[in-house]
This record gives structure tokens, sequence and C-alpha cells, in this order.
């Protein structure tokens, strides 16, 4: 899917901002990304409560396989096939993938740095002992040049 064939089917829901991601396209509207456009079709982002409706209509969670194993990304939905066609339907499901992805933002909080503790770090004795040659050869030197 092309970034103007992606801004037409998102016409009804609003202005959205789409950026090249992955294989595809990342699609966010206010800052958060709610859809994805990559080869493998067109996702929207769900949680929990928008779940049950991608697995009433049929839909499958997005995945993908490595040398190892299939990854399936729970956060991320196939679109249902019959919204490419109902650009009324696609804006309400598209404002409920946002709505999952700003939920998920909230739970995603930063945590706030924790105070570190100033602690002077141990100096090993090689380190110790090593600094004490750096002085000797210094003064040795000053030592030197001034005479």
């Amino acid at each position: 899917m092309d970034r103007e064939f992606l801004i037409d089917l998102f016409a009804d829901f609003g202005p959205v901002t789409i950026r090249k991601m992955f294989s595809g396209h990342g699609i966010s509207a206010d800052g958060t990304n709610f859809a994805l456009s990559l080869r493998a079709g067109l996702f929207l982002r769900a949680d929990e409560v928008t779940i049950p409706d991608f697995e009433a209509e049929g839909s499958k969670p997005f995945q993908y396989s490595t040398r190892a194993k299939t990854v399936v990304v729970n956060s991320y939905w196939e679109l249902p096939a019959r919204l490419f066609d109902d650009s009324a339907e696609l804006a309400q499901w598209a404002r409920a993938a946002l709505a999952a992805a700003q939920r998920a933002k909230v739970k995603k909080r930063p945590k706030g740095k924790k105070a570190a503790k100033k602690v002077a770090p141990r100096r090993s004795v090689a380190k110790k002992a090593a600094r004490k040659t750096v002085r000797r050869v210094g003064k040795a030197k000053r030592a030197h040049r001034s005479k």
C-alpha cells in the first residue's frame, strides 16, 4: 500500500501522519502510532478492550517468522477486509485503535530516574600504584627541568 492510498483510506478518520517503518509504513495521529501498513497487510493497534472485536471478525494478530520461531505481536491485529470498502466504519475502528495506543502509552509512562547514590568508586591497588608512579615521574621531570 502506498502513501496516497493510506491517506485516502483514513480520510474519514481525519489527518494522519505516514512514516516509513520496517517494510512498510507507520500510521499515526496526534503523535501516536496506531496502525502499521506492512507487506503482510494493514494492522491496527489493539488491546484487551478491542481484541474481541477483531476476533469476532476473524482477524489474526500480526506475526512474523524468525529462523527459530514464529513471533506473534498481540498488540497489532489485521484490519478486517470488509472495512476497506466502508470508510465510515473504518474511521470508527481507527479511533478505537488510536484509543488503544493511547491507553498503552499511559501504561508505559517512563519511570522517574532514581537518585543515584554518590559513593566514591573504589580504586584497585594496581590503579593506585600506577597513579603514584605517574606522580613520581612527573616530579622527577619537573626537578630535572629546574636544574
